[in-house]
């Protein structure tokens, strides 16, 4: 009978080891970038909203057109609830992402001067828009270093210890108190990149994992038979 995987430790990772891990990501990828693509912080505010529980790879397929017809809250109210919802039919819940899409355009426009606001409550009072999604934007948009926990975040920081919570704010939480300072701005981009090419949900690519001496995580995925060992 296979063994049950365990840990090799239920600790958290020590400061030195989390200062490794985070300079590991440095070197390997020194600006990492968010894969939704937008033009300016409204376009990526939308494009956020209508990731949610969709690939972003399938939302950048939906929005050039979009964008191309309104890339500020003015233009999308003019452009309409019926003519948004034709435009990202392609995406997931998309009646209810173009409803939101229309109504935070309209209170963009009458409450805040057509300009996504960079403070967390007034994101959050808006239509689609939750903690993550308003991190996302004030990271990205804002350079505020603020951790959006997704699903690949929320997986990798409890699989290595590195900050392990029951909840993304959990999660979130834990990884503000424990990573550097320098290395806040880019560190949800580094663990939510790691989550989505590496450290899979079903199968961890231990064996080209560049954190992996310091995660906690066993037992580590072996290489496959036809692996040649090239750089991540």
């Amino acid at each position: 009978m296979a063994k049950a995987p365990v840990r090799r430790s239920t600790q958290r990772l020590t400061p030195a080891e989390v200062e490794a891990v985070f300079a590991a990501f440095a070197r390997h990828n020194p600006e990492p970038k968010g894969e939704l693509v937008a033009t300016n912080p409204f376009t990526l505010l939308v494009a956020v909203v209508l990731s949610a529980q969709a690939t972003d790879a399938g939302v950048n397929k939906a929005t050039p057109a979009l964008f191309k017809l309104a890339d500020t809250p003015q233009k999308m109210v003019k452009l309409g609830v019926e003519r948004i919802t034709e435009l990202v039919k392609s995406i997931g819940l998309y009646r209810t992402k173009a409803k939101n899409v229309f109504a935070l355009s309209q209170i963009l426009v009458d409450r805040f001067g057509g300009e996504v606001p960079a403070d967390r409550e007034a994101l959050e009072s808006l239509p689609g828009v939750g903690r993550k999604t308003a991190n996302v934007v004030l990271n990205i948009a804002f350079r505020q270093p603020t951790i959006a926990v997704d699903t690949h975040l929320f997986r990798v920081a409890n699989r290595t210890m590195l900050a392990p919570g029951k909840t993304p704010l959990e999660v979130e939480t834990g990884l503000l108190e424990v990573v550097p300072q320098k290395y806040l701005l880019h560190a949800h981009h580094w663990l939510i990149l790691h989550g989505r090419y590496v450290c899979k949900a079903r199968k961890p690519e231990c064996y080209r994992c560049i954190i992996a001496e310091w995660c906690r995580f066993e037992p580590k995925t072996p290489p496959p038979k036809d692996w040649d060992g090239a750089p991540v």
